[in-house]
């Protein structure tokens, strides 16, 4: 899979609503998608379509098809489409009845050129989706006439600049008993200089790959045969970097009046089965429990394995009659059944909420408290899928940036800016220009009944949504709205970043909780005398260190500012000479007094080897000293990728280097 195509999970129906949000460019894919269809299916007419929707960088489209595809093959299926860009078919909009529908669909109609001998199965299927009294609608371009309700551009003629990537697999609908489908990724843009532009972004992604620059510079490994996939070990220079952030988050919410926690790794399961995390909502994200037994808890398994085995060598003489042999067949299941809730279960923490909410209800709370904020660098465990995980960016061990603020309804938006306003101060630190803020709401639809995914307290998410969505819009932050994202208890914030060569990534979250609080039982005493519940601020302004180092190291290709340099400074000799290395030597020892991490060599290479040495492992500050230096009581300042500025009095030199450091200069 190429780096700008990552696999993209199935579709969601896209609502009316929705479609009519799309922006231009999500027109131009759908209807390249289209073009791309027209285009396969003149090569091989047999193809069966699935869904093919725009997503994050183009578009794809899922296919059913005797002939394997393969890049090789994207050339013909270019050229076809550019055929049909040139004829400039119009996009024209049938709406049909659902009986009609399912006539063109049995007839092959549908997703093809023409009639065909075998049915448009996916269509038939897709038709059966879409809900009793809503227009079914067509669009057709040319001969090509598919199920869908748009919208498109006008004419194909209006694609624009497009290109195939790649192609995948993927279950139709996601599911693994589904038939299993190519999928063609492809991409599209209003013009070629914008597509031109996306594709050099790409290859300076590939440069920039976390994975590649991290291994290179020794600052992570991911040992699958010992520790395991998805487990990063953090080397030296990687931990400095983890340091760093950390001092930065602890100065920075000191400030702001934070008070630091520390939790365990673990927990019984009543606290998730309290927070409402177990036992469905988080279930599939949690490792596995752990299960403890005590002296009794472990005689009474003893009893109970004994009973279980004398119970099946009963069932397998198989003499019993029928409702003898069925009660010991119930007795088997009860008495297994029985072994499995034996004992104390403890689970991998895979949040820090529940554990915080503990903490505040460790003691009695007055309105004179809050607001609270309780912040910590907690490491959680979360059982990503195999296929999911990817370098630094997807892990199932992660240490988050977390805090949570317990507050009054009237502290909120005061207290939510303030969150925000950590946030920008991180972004101007980082040198990142470009944000915005994926405000996810809830779906009424599903606080009830089977496909229940929220709380249901309806009144509450329509007070916390209206909180949130006027203090984006007071405080001018852009941001855009996305309904039925939000978590279980409360909305979220998505931050959406994108790093200096404008690639885009998910942050970090911020979560208003409603909910889970008063599942705990949280109470403050109010002024009236009365206990009431605080709302509860989820933020994660820094995320976790191995997403936001992931982040970082493409961000700045590997070229860290010195304050967060791996190794801030080298020190490299030009002779061997004893007054000279004692020089050189008080320099380190001055640095790494004022814990600079700071390295030397003295060793006999050519000074051009040293400093092509120190270039590759991407030191930020060289300092190159010779016996003019030394005799002057000067150092030759080179930075890295800069090159040589000059000899300066060596005082200056490391005052500048401090100052720099502790300012945290970009």
């Amino acid at each position: 899979m190429s780096a700008e195509q990552q696999p993209q999970p199935d579709p969601q129906r896209k609502t009316l609503d929705d479609r009519a949000k799309m922006t231009e460019l999500e027109r131009i894919r759908h209807s390249c998608a289209h073009v791309m269809a027209t285009a396969i299916l003149r090569l091989w007419p047999d193809a069966q379509f699935a869904y093919g929707p725009p997503v994050e960088n183009g578009y794809y489209y899922d296919v059913e098809l005797s002939h394997r595809i393969s890049p090789e093959d994207f050339a013909a299926i270019e050229a076809e489409m550019k055929k049909e860009i040139k004829a400039n078919h119009t996009f024209e909009k049938l709406v049909v009845t659902r009986e009609q529908a399912m006539k063109d669909a049995q007839s092959g109609r549908l997703g093809g050129l023409a009639e065909r001998p075998a049915p448009s199965k996916f269509k038939l299927d897709l038709i059966n989706q879409i809900p009793e009294g809503e227009a079914i609608s067509y669009f057709k371009n040319g001969d090509f006439i598919d199920l869908c309700a748009g919208p498109h551009v006008m004419r194909t003629g209006n694609v624009g600049a497009f290109k195939l990537t790649t192609v995948a697999s993927a279950y139709y609908k996601g599911d693994e008993k589904n038939p299993q489908l190519q999928r063609i990724y492809g991409t599209a843009f209003k013009n070629k200089t914008e597509m031109e532009a996306y594709f050099n972004m790409i290859e300076e992604a590939k440069k920039r790959d976390h994975r590649k620059i991290g291994t290179e510079m020794g600052l992570f490994a991911i040992d699958t045969e010992f520790v395991g996939p998805g487990l990063p070990l953090w080397l030296p220079k990687g931990t400095a970097i983890v340091e760093e952030l950390e001092k930065l988050a602890k100065e920075t919410e000191f400030a702001a009046g934070y008070v630091r926690v520390k939790t365990p790794h673990i927990a019984k399961e009543k606290m998730y089965l309290t927070s409402g995390h177990l036992p469905v909502l988080y279930a599939e994200s949690m490792y596995p429990p752990m299960t403890l037994l005590d002296e009794t808890a472990k005689k009474r398994e003893e009893e109970l394995k004994n009973l279980m085995i004398e119970t099946m060598d009963k069932i397998s003489i198989g003499d019993q009659n029928r409702d003898e042999r069925e009660k010991l067949e119930k007795k088997f299941h009860n008495v297994r059944k029985e072994i499995e809730t034996i004992g104390e279960r403890y689970y991998l923490k895979a949040m820090n909420c529940p554990h915080h909410h503990r903490i505040f209800a460790a003691e009695p709370r007055s309105y004179r408290d809050l607001p609270l904020r309780l912040a910590e660098y907690g490491t959680n465990y979360r059982y990503e899928q195999s296929g999911e995980l990817f370098g630094l960016m997807r892990v199932r061990s992660l240490n988050m940036n977390d805090a949570h603020i317990y507050c009054t309804p009237e502290q909120f938006a005061q207290e939510f800016n303030a969150v925000n306003d950590l946030y920008l101060k991180y972004f101007k630190i980082f040198g990142i220009e470009k944000f915005v803020m994926r405000f996810s709401t809830h779906d009424p639809s599903r606080l009830t009944g089977d496909n229940a995914k929220f709380v249901n307290e309806p009144e509450l998410w329509k007070q916390t949504e209206d909180m949130v969505r006027k203090t984006l819009i007071d405080s001018k932050i852009p941001y855009v709205e996305v309904p039925n994202e939000a978590a279980f208890y409360g909305p979220k914030i998505d931050v959406q970043v994108w790093s200096v060569i404008g690639r885009e990534f998910t942050l970090a979250t911020n979560q208003v909780d409603f909910a889970v609080p008063a599942r705990f039982g949280l109470t403050y005493r109010d002024k009236d005398n009365s206990n009431k519940t605080p709302l509860c601020i989820h933020r994660a302004p820094l995320g976790t260190h191995e997403r936001f180092i992931g982040f970082l190291i493409e961000h700045y290709a590997g070229n860290f500012p010195l304050w967060l340099a791996p190794e801030q400074v080298r020190v490299l000799t030009l002779g061997e000479e004893e007054p000279l290395l004692n020089y050189a030597k008080a320099i380190v020892g001055e640095l790494r007094a004022n814990f600079v991490r700071c390295e030397a060599d003295f060793s006999s290479d050519p000074i051009k080897a040293k400093i092509a040495e120190a270039e590759k492992a991407k030191v930020h500050t060289m300092l190159v000293i010779g016996g003019r230096d030394m005799d002057a009581g000067n150092v030759s300042v080179r930075l890295h990728g800069k090159g040589n500025v000059g000899a300066k009095p060596k005082g200056e030199v490391v005052a500048d280097i401090l100052a720099a450091i502790k300012e945290r200069r970009s």
